[in-house]
């Protein structure tokens, strides 16, 4: 990048000279009019999701760079479309930004957005861009997904296994590690860079539908429940009971946590992690026992069925093997924009 252009700031060339700095990143045949249009298929609905995400609260420059910054802004969207059951458009996004902020940090962060959305072919489709004391990046997301396919966190019934694709706790760990270099001193290189790199840049699992999809084929008159875990394992399962009014028992030694917390957090701090430390963005979905260990069988390793839904309106955490004492789940330890 020319020297004289990376030393520019946002000021320096105005709003349309920005936007005329960023549209490169989007289709030319789409950017010009005053909004996207998006054709869906006969039969298909348009899923659209919105995140907003501000400088010193979901990310910071002692610990994200400005590529990593706008990869994790468009994989929390792509994922919340995935826990929808749909498959991406397009995205749109609005910028908040500091007349001083350099005009380079802002392109590097949608080069990072771009590298993410390129593996899912989705393109930016638009947006706007304001001046704002913080920086702010707002995206919206448009999904299209087929009726029969749509998830939704109320079809959990009494009976369903909890079905958790991947691991948890290993964002949290990785943000940890970042913070406080000191810690994990038992961490070869190799770990450390895995757990910070699962922070810096999460994987939307997107690629769970085909899948999943595949497996409920001679069932396709049935509806699942499901959320992504970008706020926590807790807080998914604990939304999903709520919204189908039931219950849910999660056992302890189900719950699928990375190899390497093993031999470097105590048992404690791990289910911590897991349960509460928030963007794994995993996906958590409730069905029949018998399609639950199918999806667990094909997606593999870090996949597992963490429990089952019960009647009732209480989420507990059960130890089989009885080391630790039966708790009810609770939001209160997890983030809370507004806590005090």
């Amino acid at each position: 990048m020319n020297s004289e252009l990376s030393s520019q700031h946002v000021k320096d060339i105005g709003e349309q000279g920005l936007l005329e700095r960023l549209q490169r990143f989007c289709p030319p045949e789409i950017i010009g009019d005053d909004a996207a249009v998006l054709e869906t298929a006969p039969g298909q609905s348009l899923v659209v999701t919105t995140d907003v995400l501000v400088d010193g609260v979901h990310f910071s420059n002692l610990t994200t760079s400005p590529e990593d910054a706008g990869w994790r802004a468009a994989a929390a969207n792509l994922s919340d479309l995935a826990a929808m059951g749909a498959s991406p458009l397009g995205i749109t996004v609005g910028l908040g930004l500091p007349g001083e902020l350099r005009v380079s940090w802002v392109e590097r962060l949608y080069q990072g957005m771009t590298e993410c959305l390129q593996k899912y072919n989705t393109p930016i489709v638009g947006g706007d861009v304001v001046r704002s004391p913080v920086t702010t990046l707002a995206i919206t997301a448009f999904g299209q997904v087929n009726h029969s396919q749509i998830i939704r966190r109320s079809a959990a019934v009494v009976g369903d296994a909890i079905v958790v694709t991947g691991v948890h706790g290993a964002s949290h760990a990785g943000l940890e590690l970042l913070l406080h270099p000191e810690l994990g001193q038992d961490l070869k290189d190799a770990e450390r860079t895995a757990l910070i790199r699962t922070h810096q840049r999460p994987q939307p699992r997107l690629d769970v539908l085909p899948i999943l999809w595949k497996i409920l084929t001679p069932n396709s008159q049935l509806f699942i429940a499901g959320i992504d875990s970008s706020d926590g394992l807790a807080d998914a399962i604990i939304q999903i009971c709520r919204a189908s009014g039931v219950g849910a028992v999660l056992e302890h030694r189900q719950i699928p946590v990375p190899k390497t917390f093993n031999h470097w957090l105590p048992p404690e701090q791990a289910l911590k992690y897991a349960l509460y430390g928030g963007e794994d963005f995993e996906l958590v979905l409730c069905l029949p026992q018998e399609l639950a260990s199918a999806l667990v069988q094909h997606l593999g390793e870090g996949a597992a069925i963490a429990g089952r839904i019960t009647a009732g309106s209480t989420v507990i955490l059960h130890d089989e093997q009885k080391k630790f004492p039966d708790q009810v789940l609770n939001l209160s330890q997890g983030f809370q924009h507004f806590g005090q």
